[in-house]
């Protein structure tokens, strides 16, 4: 069996490039900018049939705007764009299925390649057949795309040249609705199945298949470290690669985690016993685990949690002296074996740490401790990471916040693409 994808607006949510390559165009050749109705028709169609149709130009005009769209689009333009949530998931089904999968698309065969690799889901298609010579004959392309007695084979896209291609090739068709075109559109033009989310796609197409694993990552770091800001760039770019995050945090994450993390974190509380504490981050991760982690793993998510087990060795291990061992026995049952595939630590002085977080706002309960508290906690960090090294990716928090986040997206996505193969 063959599923062939249409790109844009299938596999890949690229308004964002596009429609800045497309008013930048008509900007510079004098022609008014189209309102964003007329934007979003400019995704699917090929350039040339999109500049003389929708823009009113001649066809030389057209075909200057294409030279002009594409010097924008090969520098930026292309990377202007996210994988659509759920496609990661899809492919890995299909593929788990042993479903041949390729890729037909009105785009020119050099930017599709760079963004297929770019966004780490080129290895799952065995062909790609791109536009040549400003056409696009959908059906023609399809035709190539498929080996002699190729058996079975399905055309998935989100506009009416793809239901039409797919049609007059004589193969199936699926029109994904969540793209930029109609279920109207879809449907009027062969759609024979519509898949509203891309998870449906391999509901339709490989019923059968379930189980694939998502994956867990922590990010770890002294208060003051920078760790909420590299979080939210973090998950903007994992979400750019359409992976589906769930974002929680420690303590809380749950309802119930909630309500321990304002009891440890209120400063009114300043009696609490070390025990009492440990035991509190415990039952909160104990909570989380079964009811946010673990189910979105088996859901082929990814989890991304701020703070985990490492902040209790860190914090009660280290800054209260109970012992590594002994805060690691406590949490023996709280996160039974339910370990991050990788974790990241925001590796800085805490002297410069608790400098930058006193001047950002009013310190908690625990961030009030006394400097040398904070330097045991730094310490109990570098322990963890010397018994486990190869779960730890360190990174220097002290240089400049994109230079930090550019690092960090390096490891993660290196460690969640390879957990894909």
């Amino acid at each position: 069996m063959w599923v062939l994808f249409d790109l844009d607006g299938t596999l890949t949510q690229s308004e964002e490039g596009i429609w800045k390559c497309v008013r930048h165009t008509l900007d510079k050749m004098g022609f008014p900018e189209p309102d964003e109705a007329t934007l979003r028709k400019f995704i699917g169609p090929p350039l040339m049939w999109s500049f003389q149709n929708l823009a009113g130009m001649t066809e030389e005009q057209a075909l200057q705007a294409q030279v002009i769209y594409r010097e924008r689009y090969n520098r930026v333009g292309l990377f202007e764009n996210r994988v659509y949530p759920g496609i990661r998931y899809a492919l890995r089904c299909l593929k788990k299925a042993g479903i041949h999968m390729g890729v037909v698309t009105g785009k020119p065969e050099k930017p599709t390649k760079r963004i297929l690799e770019h966004f780490g889901i080129a290895p799952y298609f065995e062909s790609v057949i791109c536009a040549t010579d400003n056409k696009a004959d959908k059906e023609q392309m399809i035709r190539n795309s498929l080996p002699e007695g190729s058996g079975e084979a399905w055309m998935v896209g989100d506009r009416k040249f793809d239901m039409e291609g797919g049609c007059k090739a004589g193969i199936h068709t699926l029109g994904v609705t969540y793209g930029y075109g109609s279920e109207e559109e879809l449907l009027s033009s062969g759609a024979e199945k519509l898949a509203r989310t891309p998870r449906e796609i391999a509901e339709a197409l490989c019923p059968e298949v379930t189980g694939v694993r998502g994956a867990f990552l922590s990010m770890e770091g002294p208060d003051g470290s920078g760790k909420g800001t590299q979080l939210e760039m973090l998950l903007d770019t994992l979400d750019r690669y359409g992976f589906e995050v769930i974002h929680t945090r420690e303590p809380g994450g749950t309802s119930i985690g909630e309500k321990i993390r304002g009891i440890l974190l209120d400063r009114e509380n300043a009696g609490m016993t070390d025990e009492t504490e440990a035991l509190l981050y415990a039952a909160a991760r104990a909570q989380l685990v079964r009811e946010v982690i673990r189910p979105a793993i088996r859901d082929g998510k990814v989890i991304l949690c701020d703070r985990f087990v490492d902040s209790s060795v860190a914090y009660q291990g280290g800054g209260r002296q109970m012992g590594v061992e002994k805060v690691l026995r406590i949490n023996e049952p709280a996160i039974d074996g339910t370990m991050p595939d990788l974790t990241v630590y925001l590796d800085i002085d805490h002297r410069v740490a608790m400098a930058r977080r006193c001047a950002a706002s009013e310190p908690d309960r625990l961030e009030m401790e006394a400097e040398s508290f904070h330097a045991r906690v730094e310490d109990g960090y570098h322990r963890m990471i010397a018994m486990d090294p190869d779960r730890f990716a360190v990174i220097n928090a002290e240089g400049s916040r994109e230079a930090i986040a550019g690092e960090i997206a390096g490891r993660v996505l290196e460690k969640l693409l390879e957990t894909e193969k």
